[in-house]
């Protein structure tokens, strides 16, 4: 397990290779990435994300190692990055290995759907019109009971 918190960006290619070199006891390896997108009505100057260094990181690998247990998952890896982001900069990823493919997809979601919604980083849109924190969203939420 490899939980990363950084402000510089991450090779998608280099890490997702790197994550699967050697994998001979692993059916599927699943890859997730998250990209800043613009907004519609007020283009996206920046997105502005803050954490708590100690505190993100003691998080995330909590809730991998859980998900390492609960889907029996050979490995998994977190890469979320902070700092001013522009639209179209990539923000985080997630990458699982398993055995069989439900588990290793299963995993994936159930990290992405913790990192969307309890992960503790904080993200401010910045527009031309002003700065906004963003709130969480209910769909998010509600991403989590199936869990």
């Amino acid at each position: 397990m490899r939980i990363c918190v950084q402000a510089e960006p991450f090779d998608l290619g280099a890490e997702s290779a790197a994550f699967a070199a050697g994998r001979k006891d692993m059916g599927a390896i699943v890859t997730f990435t998250g990209v800043v997108r613009d907004l519609a009505d007020d283009p996206l100057e920046v997105m502005e994300i803050e954490h708590y260094p100690g505190m993100t990181e003691k998080a995330l690998e909590q809730i991998a190692a859980d998900a390492i247990t609960r889907f029996s998952l050979g490995d998994a890896l977190v890469i979320h990055r902070y700092g001013p982001l522009k639209p179209g900069e990539m923000i985080m990823m997630v990458a699982t290995a398993a055995p069989h493919r439900k588990d290793a997809f299963d995993g994936a979601e159930f990290l992405m759907d913790y990192l969307k919604s309890r992960a503790p980083f904080w993200k401010r849109e910045v527009t031309r019109g002003g700065a906004d924190w963003v709130d969480a969203k209910d769909a998010d939420e509600d991403a989590l009971t199936r869990w």
